[in-house]
């Protein structure tokens, strides 16, 4: 039986820019103590806004604050912001079978709410997930079969016909190089006018 205190729920609030045509989706935030500020992908060995600096500004430093301890929250808010780009994950509540940030060892309690965030969202036209979990999460959600990574498929939410990206996961131990990655995710977001 399930111990009520094994469960976590959700430390952050979705980041839902009003502008927002992308809704990127992870599986989980890491554990509090591997982050380095209060916002998505918080984990200073998680390389997700290293991609985006070096896409955006080919530095992969350049969200990193001046002690390269952190992330800047406030310039990466502004960024996405500007670029209508929200982020949440695709679990709202889980259970850590091991002391890691793992997707594999994560048990999904409560998946989060798409419709709820969709209709905030009325401008979004794609979905990205960042991983294999959040993959799995959307896919059984819209009933479509897995896109291979780096590639799309079209889901369809009401009347709304919306592209679903799978992008390889921003984790260190996901096997592929930083400069890979960056390509696959600078694809989508050319192909999104981003």
């Amino acid at each position: 039986m399930t111990n009520p205190k094994d469960i976590e729920q959700h430390p952050l609030e979705p980041f839902l820019p009003d502008n927002a045509t992308i809704l990127m989706l992870g599986s989980f935030p890491p554990q509090r103590k591997r982050w380095s500020m209060d916002f998505f992908y918080p984990n200073l060995q998680n390389d997700m806004w290293r991609i985006f600096g070096y896409i955006f500004f080919n530095d992969k430093e350049h969200f990193l604050t001046e002690d390269k301890k952190a992330f800047n929250k406030e310039q990466l808010e502004s960024f996405l912001t500007e670029k209508g780009i929200a982020l949440y994950d695709t679990a709202t509540a889980v259970i850590r079978l091991q002391d890691n940030a793992s997707d594999k060892f994560l048990e999904v309690v409560e998946a989060t709410d798409i419709e709820l965030l969709l209709r905030q969202l009325p401008k979004c036209k794609a979905i990205i997930t960042t991983g294999q979990k959040a993959t799995d999460i959307i896919c059984e959600y819209f009933s479509v079969k897995q896109p291979s990574i780096g590639n799309k498929t079209e889901i369809l939410f009401h009347d709304r016909k919306l592209l679903l990206y799978r992008m390889p996961s921003s984790s260190r131990a996901y096997p592929l190089k930083l400069e890979k990655k960056s390509e696959l995710y600078r694809q989508a977001f050319n192909d999104l006018d981003i």
